[in-house]
């Protein structure tokens, strides 16, 4: 199982498995103890991709931001790095680093290699866009670090196709570091982005790694007419893809593949996805290791024309839907 085929990250030269393990968990919805399971489960499995957060998990009562890296460095520390680990992390959200000036930028990527451990972020996400920093300022900020070997490459989450043109085009006139990848929510039934940033990625030569690749959940199959409560803090947005015809359909055209593969739904679901145009890996994460055994099959299933084709149908819009 540990013979992945690991895919090149846009024009850089890390090397990543296709499935990139969610970090926004640890030290939430999974402990310490847990956490490193899980960890263990994914390399030993070929994974070598972990993407987090200063900002995780500001959100759960008791907890300051930053536990998530602090659990991953826990665990690099204790395992030993491995020497192709790729671990991405991200600036703009933790509460005493909000924002993308050049000072926080460089102050939260302190402090995230000092929870991490290391000398250097692989990969360093703009998390949110900061309309009130010049993006400029912004765009040297990252490229600065990059410069100084603190970082090795950056990416963009949560920009709008137009705020990401804007960024790359100031690094392409300043001749600075440029954004290599965008972190998008994308996934079967959110669509979206297929109008306009997969355009502007293969223009650019962005590699797109998105999250909420399993739409909250509800792409897992877990959540059905009628069925039983889900325990998850997310239950509630997943259940809410039921209410439009594409949910249905959707699940029909999942259960299908993964009954003929003998795969979970949510491995299909990950597979559709990663074999996007532009997309190099997708994000998931898993709360205890049997959660991930059922994502593990994406780093070697692939799917055919004709099981592609039917889950992309399952969730094209109906006229009713575009008129």
């Amino acid at each position: 199982m540990n013979d992945v085929r690991l895919r090149q990250l846009g024009s850089t030269s890390l090397r990543v498995s296709p499935l990139c393990l969610g970090g926004n968990v640890f030290g939430w919805t999974a402990d310490e103890h847990t956490s490193f399971r899980i960890l263990d489960a994914y390399t030993a499995a070929g994974g070598n991709f972990v993407d987090t957060a200063d900002s995780y998990s500001a959100w759960v009562e008791g907890n300051q931001g930053g536990e998530s890296e602090t659990v991953i460095g826990r665990w690099l520390a204790s395992r030993g790095r491995p020497s192709d680990m790729v671990i991405a992390t991200k600036v703009s959200q933790h509460p005493d680093f909000r924002g993308l000036s050049a000072s926080n930028v460089r102050a939260a990527a302190k402090a995230s290699l000092e929870r991490l451990g290391g000398e250097t972020i692989d990969l360093y996400y703009a998390h949110f866009d900061d309309p009130d920093t010049p993006l400029a300022e912004s765009a040297e900020a990252f490229s600065q670090l990059v410069e100084e070997g603190v970082v090795r490459h950056v990416g963009l989450s949560n920009h709008s196709p137009g705020r990401i043109r804007a960024w790359l085009d100031v690094c392409e006139e300043r001749g600075l570091h440029a954004p290599v990848c965008v972190q998008p929510l994308y996934n079967l039934v959110e669509r979206g982005i297929e109008d306009d940033l997969v355009p502007l990625a293969r223009e650019r030569g962005l590699a797109l790694l998105p999250y909420f690749g399993l739409a909250r959940g509800f792409l897992t199959g877990k959540y059905r007419p009628g069925s039983a409560e889900v325990d998850s803090p997310r239950a509630g947005k997943a259940r809410a893809y039921l209410d439009a015809p594409r949910g249905r359909r959707v699940l029909d055209a999942l259960d299908a593949v993964a009954d003929r593969d003998g795969v979970s739904q949510a491995a299909v679901a990950l597979s559709w996805l990663v074999d996007r145009p532009s997309v190099v890996s997708v994000l998931a994460s898993a709360r205890d290791p049997e959660q991930l055994a059922d994502l593990l099959p994406v780093n070697h299933l692939r799917l055919d024309e004709e099981s592609a084709a039917l889950l992309t149908r399952s969730t094209d819009p109906e006229p009713s839907e575009t008129s």
